[in-house]
Parts: C-alpha cells; structure tokens; sequence
C-alpha cells in the first residue's frame, strides 16, 4: 500500500532547515532576555520577517540583519559590543532611537543569578558565530603621550575633520557645534544657536575695542559674532586644519573686520599679549581630567587683571558609573574625558580665578540633539555619500545615545563663569539682568 507523506515523515523524519531551527532559538532568547523588562514598547524583527514582541504602539523596532546577530550583541554585552553590533550592521534601530537607549541601559545593568547566566549563554550557544567582515571608516592611531599636544590634535582630528559638508547636513546655517539656547521648546535650531552665541557675548559682557579669544573655535562662529556684533577683536584657535581653513573662507567671505582664525594649542599660545575675556566652547571635554590645573592655569595666565571667563562644557554626573568599555571612547571621541562640575570647580579655583556663574543647560542639549538626529536621518543618504554607511550609524548612534544621557541626568551642560580679581574687584555689576536685555 501507498504511504503517505505524513506517515513517511514519522518513520523518516525530516530535518528542520538551520534557518528554522536559528528562527526558533532567536525567539527562545529573546523571551529569556526582555522578560524582565518592564516596558514592552518595542518589537524585534528577524532577518526571515518574524516579529517578537508588541505588534502595534512601538516606539522602536530592533531589525536583526542574520541568524548569528543576537550572539554578537550579547556575547560579551557590554556598550561597546551593542554600538558595534549596530555600526556594523548585524542589527538595525527604527523608529526612535533614543528610546533604545533605555532598553540598553536595563540590560546592561541588570542583575542576574548565576543559574540565569547560565541559562542565557545556553540559549546563546545554540545560535551561530557568524563572522562578517567589518569596515572601519577610518584607522585610529594617537600618537604620543595621553593629552600630550601632539596626542590632543591626532585626537581632534579624528573627531572634527570630516568634511564641512557633512557637518552641515545636520548643524545649523552657522555650524555651531555646541548646545543651542532655547526661549521656547518651539523654537528652530537656527534660532537657539543665534541665541546661545549672543548669550555667551552677553554673559561676558564684551565691549567694543577689547581683545577676545575662542579656545576651540570650531568652523568661527563665535569669534565672527563677536566681532561683527560687539565690536571686539576676536582670536579662535583650533586644532583641526579643516576647521581653520573654513573659517578663514568665511571670514574672508562675508568682509568680518578684527576677526582671524589660526591653529594652535592653547598650551603654546603666547601669555605676554593677555586677553579681555576668554570663551571656551565644547572644547574642555578634550583637555582630561588630570590637565584641568594646567588648563585653567593657562586661561588665567592668557586674561588680563580683571578679566573674565567662560567654560561652556559638559560634565558626567558624579553618581553615574559607566558599565564596560565605552562605545564613544572607542569611535567617537578618542581620549575624550568628563569630570563631574565639583572637580572643574575646584581646579579652576586653584588656578586663581573666581566662580562667579554656573548655569546647567542640560535640557537645552536635549533639544538640540534632537534636531541633529532628525537633521541627520532626513539627510541619510547624502551623509551615507559623503562619508560612509558606518560613519553615518556611529554618528546616528552617538547623537541619539547623548540625547537620553543628558535627558536622564547623567550628562549635564554647564556654563561656568570666572574671573581673574584685581585687587580683590570683580568688577562685576550687582545683578545679571543685563544679560538678558537683548535676549
């Protein structure tokens, strides 16, 4: 008699295909893994088109790219692993990234008994070790010792020398790379960084006739407002030659009188011809912890008796402990370091000069950051062209994950002002109201 293929298959038993099988233990992973997780508000795609979790009202969706994406992400989980797990491409984010930050933080920090490590490296085993060829977009190499000079511009340009075009897809009209100044969350990015460079202005309270100086001038947008807009004569030094080769194309461009642009350390620059007053602007996360003295030894040796200065810088909330190796170290901003504001306060002190401002504008970095993302993903393909695939998702990535770091507390913005007494005079007016007359 005639068999069929059902009763042929019992005696005979056919073998899942290894895709089937990888579809399977993905998803007994997968269930292992978020179980804990109190907020069910995303989905995770499989390479074959099976979904995991919530199928409508996602805020975000994990895209795996292949059967062995989930053993590279958790392998050795740590910041580092996920970050390359995505530049690489084994996974993908839609939807809000900046929300997945979240996700990451609870699987990074959770803890777990060892018969649950045990268990998960069980279900991991069971998926490939799928080998994939990744391409960096460039080759980091810092020469020299930690922070030395040489160091700190091999460092720089890694960060800022990508192409001004590439900048452009997501700063505003004036590249200010920097937090924006926001009067209202409505407000357009263009807008809060015009607010945010008069602010500074404002806050030092330039004046017509004096000598100014932008530590980490970036593409010149300060030092061309303060010239054009207060009458000052404006030294920005950088250490990126891109940087300083676009600034002088625009100053040169747009006729800005008193205003240049050149390359330097702030550690060479020449004390006998002091300062007015002094900004630092988003450049202070490259100087390092252990150089704080010699940073603010140097401004104080650099302004004159009764000069003032502005640090605008980010700093890491002194309770946040960073869990493994840091993605940002490694492809963002090498060398890069964050103290907590109560060591920058105490360093600029012993370094003669007198606190006379702090002001946290975390949540105005919040918003700024977020239109960078969105400024980016509209502008997707052009930054894909200008630079690559990886550069575009470590910038993505990068942008977004400091979003939910400032968002949540862990980073913060601050603008410290200080002053260099003479004779004891601050010379400060009695309140600061002036500073916002223009505002």
């Amino acid at each position: 008699m005639e068999q069929t293929l059902a009763e042929l298959n019992v005696k005979f038993p056919l073998h899942p295909h290894p895709e089937n099988k990888f579809v399977e233990d993905s998803l007994d992973f997968l269930e292992y893994l978020f179980e804990p997780y109190p907020q069910p508000n995303f989905q995770v795609r499989l390479w074959e088109g099976n979904v995991w979790g919530s199928r409508i009202g996602y805020r975000f969706a994990l895209a795996l790219k292949h059967p062995g994406a989930l053993r590279k992400m958790f392998q050795s989980p740590s910041e580092l692993a996920l970050g390359e797990a995505y530049i690489f491409d084994d996974f993908d984010i839609e939807g809000n990234l900046e929300e997945s930050f979240a996700l990451a933080e609870f699987l990074l920090s959770q803890e777990r008994s060892l018969t649950q490590k045990l268990r998960l490296a069980a279900l991991l085993r069971k998926l490939p070790a799928t080998v994939r060829p990744h391409v960096v977009p460039s080759q980091l190499y810092l020469p020299g010792i930690r922070h030395s000079c040489r160091r700190d511009q091999a460092a720089v340009r890694y960060h800022y020398d990508l192409p001004p075009e590439f900048f452009a897809l997501f700063l505003d009209r004036q590249l200010v790379y920097s937090c924006g100044y926001f009067h209202t969350p409505e407000e357009d990015l263009d807008q809060a960084q015009e607010n945010k460079l008069d602010y500074i202005c404002q806050k030092l309270r330039l004046r017509p006739g004096e000598r100014f100086l932008d530590i980490g001038c970036g593409w010149g947008a300060l030092v061309m407002h303060a010239s054009s807009r207060y009458g000052v004569e404006s030294l920005g030094i950088t250490l990126s030659e891109k940087q300083a080769e676009f600034a002088h194309r625009r100053i040169r461009e747009t006729h800005v009188d008193h205003c240049q642009v050149g390359m330097s350390d702030y550690r060479e620059l020449d004390t006998s011809a002091p300062f007015d007053k002094i900004a630092s602007v988003g450049m202070f996360e490259h100087v390092g912890e252990a150089m704080l003295p010699t940073y603010f030894r140097r401004v104080c040796d650099l302004l004159k008796p009764g000069g003032v200065f502005l640090n605008h810088g980010i700093a890491r909330s002194a309770t946040y402990v960073r869990m493994g190796p840091s993605f940002t170290d490694a492809y963002v901003f090498p060398d890069g370091e964050l103290a907590p504001i109560h060591t920058t306060v105490r360093a600029a002190e012993q370094s003669m000069l007198e606190v006379r401002d702090v002001e946290n504008l975390r949540e105005h970095y919040v918003m700024t950051l977020r239109h960078w993302v969105d400024r980016l993903q509209k502008n997707a393909d052009l930054a894909r062209r200008i630079t690559d695939e990886t550069t575009y998702r470590i910038w993505r990535l990068y942008m977004a994950g400091s979003a939910y770091a400032f968002r949540t507390g862990r980073l913060a913005l601050y603008q410290t002002l200080l002053v260099k007494p003479r004779f004891g005079e601050s010379g400060f007016p009695l309140t600061r109201q002036d500073w916002y007359t223009k505002l």
